[in-house]
C-alpha cells in the first residue's frame, strides 16, 4: 500500500512499482555494506523509551529542559522524515510512543550525515544518543548525537497521515495495521489489560489458573463440530478442544475448589463479525456456589473491569450507552419468549400451541423437536437481539443444558444462566450436574439425538462419568467469551478487530 500524491488516497502497490521500490532498497543495502556498515547489527543497547523521556521531562520548563545534560539512548522505527539540508527531523517510535529527533550535520559530521540523507528511510529502525530540548513550536525533540541503523526496510509503509483503511489489508497484515493506526494498538493494548485484570480479579478470590488438554481424545463440554487430527505415533485420532469444562470439572472432583482457565477453543462451524474457528474463553468453577452466585460474581467482574478499563461503569458500545452497574436484569427464558414474542404464557406450556407459534414467526423445525426445544428457538428469534442492557436469561430447558442441574421446584428446566449485552450472548453459566446416573442419561439423550440429525455415533465420555462417580461437590461453572468481552470494551463491531490475527479465506482461494 502506498500514498497516491494525485488521487489523494491509499492504493496497493503495483508488482511492478514494488520491484523498482525493492530494486532502490536493495541498492541502498549494498552500498551501505561497501561502507562496511551492517545494516542488522544486534549489539545496540537501549536503555530509555520515548515515554520515559515524556516522563523525566513532565512538569519542567522549557529553559530546565534545554539545560538539561542527562543523555539518553532510545531506539525505535523512524515513522517521518523532515530534510532541511545541514539537518533533519524524523519521529522515533517504540513499543511506547512516538517522540522527535533532530539530526544535524554540525553535530554528527559531515559523513554520517550525508549517510543519513542518502540512505536512512521511513521504515528503517534507528538507534539514538543525545540530549533533550523544547523546540520553538514547543515539541520535546531529542538532540542526536549519534545514530546506528538497527534494520533497513525493503519495503514501505501506509502514508502516515491517510493511515492504514483496507479493512482486508488491516487483518492479512496485522502488523501494519499495529504499527500504523493507533486506535488498533490501543484496541490490544487494552485486551492484554483486561486479561490481567481477570486473572488478578479471581485470584484475589481463591481461584487458581491451570492448564487442560488442547487435543482431546473424545470432544465434550460443548455441542459444536470439532476439528479433527491424527497423532501418528500413537496412532489415534484427536480433536481440537471444543471447550475445557469436562477437564476442569475433573479438577474439582481432584479437590481444586475453585479453578480458572483462559484457553483457546476450537469450533470447525462459521465465520461472522461475531465467530472465529479459534476464540479465548474463561472457564471458572467454584465449589459449593450456585449459578445465582455466579449472577453476582458476574456483575461485580464486569463491572470492576469497566470502572478499571474506561474510568466509569458505563460504556458506549456502537451508540448505545451499556450501564454495567448492578444489579441487572433477570428474567427466565420462556418469560423472555412469552414477553417479547407476544404470546401467552400458557401457550408456551403446550407443546402443539408453541410449535404453532414457532411456524408464525417462520422459524425452521424438524417437526420432532421437544418442547423446550421449540420454547429456546422462539425465545433465540424474538428476545435475544432485543436484550440491549445487561440481562441475565435463567432457566433454560433441560433438553438444551446436558450438563447443568435440574432445578429443584420445576425438573424441565435447569439452574442455567446466559448473561446478553447488546443482543450478544456474553457468559454462560449454571449449577453444575454432579448425579453420575442423571450425567450418563443426558450423555445418551444427547448422542442418540445427534445420531437421528446427523447421522453421526457419539462416543460417551466414561472417564468424566467415572470422576462423578467418585464424587464431585456441589458446584457452579461459567464461560464468559473474552473476545466479545473486548469488543464491548474497545466499541469493536467485528470479533476480527480484537483478535490479533483472524482466521480469512486464502488469498489463492478468493483469487
Amino acid at each position: 500500500m502506498c500514498y497516491d500524491s494525485k488521487s489523494g488516497a491509499i492504493r496497493a502497490i503495483g508488482m511492478n512499482e514494488k520491484r523498482e521500490f525493492i530494486k532502490q532498497r536493495l541498492k541502498k543495502l549494498a552500498d551501505l555494506r561497501a561502507r562496511g556498515i551492517n545494516p542488522y547489527p544486534n549489539n545496540f543497547r537501549v536503555l530509555h523509551t520515548a515515554q520515559d523521556i515524556i516522563n523525566r521531562c513532565s512538569g519542567k520548563s522549557p529553559d530546565d529542559i534545554n539545560q538539561d545534560n542527562e543523555l539518553f539512548v532510545i531506539a525505535g522505527r523512524v515513522m517521518s522524515i523532515r530534510d532541511f539540508g545541514k539537518s533533519s527531523f524524523i519521529h522515533l517510535q517504540d513499543r511506547t510512543g512516538r517522540i522527535q529527533a533532530y539530526l544535524r550535520k554540525d553535530k554528527l559530521g559531515d559523513e554520517p550525515y550525508q549517510i543519513f540523507k542518502k540512505q536512512i528511510d521511513i521504515g528503517d529502525f534507528l538507534g539514538i544518543k543525545g540530549r533533550v530540548f523544547v523546540t520553538h513550536s514547543g515539541e520535546l525533540t531529542l538532540l542526536a548525537d549519534a545514530y546506528t541503523l538497527l534494520c533497513k526496510s525493503l519495503l514501505p509503509l501506509p502514508e502516515k497521515w491517510h493511515g492504514l483503511q483496507d479493512i482486508e489489508t488491516r487483518y492479512r497484515q496485522r502488523y501494519l495495521d499495529l504499527l500504523i493506526n493507533q486506535h488498533t494498538r490501543a484496541t490490544f493494548q487494552l485486551r492484554t489489560r483486561l486479561i490481567a485484570l481477570i486473572r488478578s480479579f479471581l485470584c484475589a478470590r481463591d481461584f487458581i489458573e491451570v492448564e487442560t488438554p488442547m487435543m482431546q481424545a473424545i470432544p465434550g463440554g460443548a455441542t459444536a463440530r470439532p476439528f479433527k487430527t491424527h497423532h501418528n505415533a500413537l496412532d489415534m485420532d484427536l480433536y481440537l478442544r471444543i471447550a475445557p469444562e469436562l477437564y476442569l470439572k475433573r479438577l474439582v472432583v481432584g479437590g481444586f475448589e475453585r479453578v480458572f482457565e483462559l484457553n483457546r477453543n476450537f469450533r470447525n462451524e462459521g465465520i461472522s463479525t461475531q465467530h472465529n474457528p479459534e476464540f479465548t474463553m474463561l472457564e471458572f468453577y467454584q465449589a459449593y456456589a450456585t449459578f445465582e452466585d455466579f449472577m453476582n460474581l458476574t456483575e461485580e467482574l464486569f463491572s470492576y473491569l469497566c470502572k478499571e478499563l474506561l474510568g466509569s461503569h458505563k460504556v458506549v458500545y456502537q451508540g448505545t450507552e451499556i450501564d454495567l452497574s448492578p444489579p441487572w436484569k433477570r428474567i427466565s427464558l420462556i418469560d423472555a419468549a412469552a414477553h417479547f414474542g407476544a404470546i401467552n404464557k400458557n401457550d408456551l406450556a403446550d407443546r402443539e400451541k408453541a410449535l404453532t407459534h414457532a411456524k408464525r414467526l417462520g422459524i425452521e423445525l424438524m417437526g420432532d423437536e421437544t418442547l423446550g426445544e421449540i420454547i429456546t428457538e422462539i425465545f433465540e428469534r424474538v428476545a435475544e437481539e432485543k436484550l440491549v442492557q445487561p440481562t441475565f436469561v435463567t432457566h433454560y430447558p433441560i433438553e438444551v443444558s446436558p450438563l447443568a442441574r435440574k432445578n429443584e421446584n420445576d425438573p424441565t428446566v435447569t439452574d442455567r444462566f446466559e448473561l446478553y449485552i447488546n443482543g450478544r450472548e456474553i457468559a454462560n453459566a449454571f449449577s453444575e450436574l454432579n448425579d453420575p446416573e442423571d450425567q450418563r442419561r443426558r450423555f445418551l439423550s444427547q448422542a442418540q439425538a445427534k445420531l437421528k440429525v446427523e447421522g453421526q455415533i457419539t462416543e460417551i465420555d466414561e472417564d468424566f462419568l467415572t470422576a462423578l462417580e467418585y464424587g464431585m461437590p456441589p458446584a457452579a461453572g461459567e464461560g464468559i467469551g473474552i473476545d466479545r468481552l473486548v469488543m464491548l470494551f474497545t466499541d469493536a463491531p467485528s470479533i476480527r478487530d480484537v483478535i490479533l490475527f483472524p482466521l480469512l479465506r486464502s488469498e489463492r482461494q478468493e483469487d
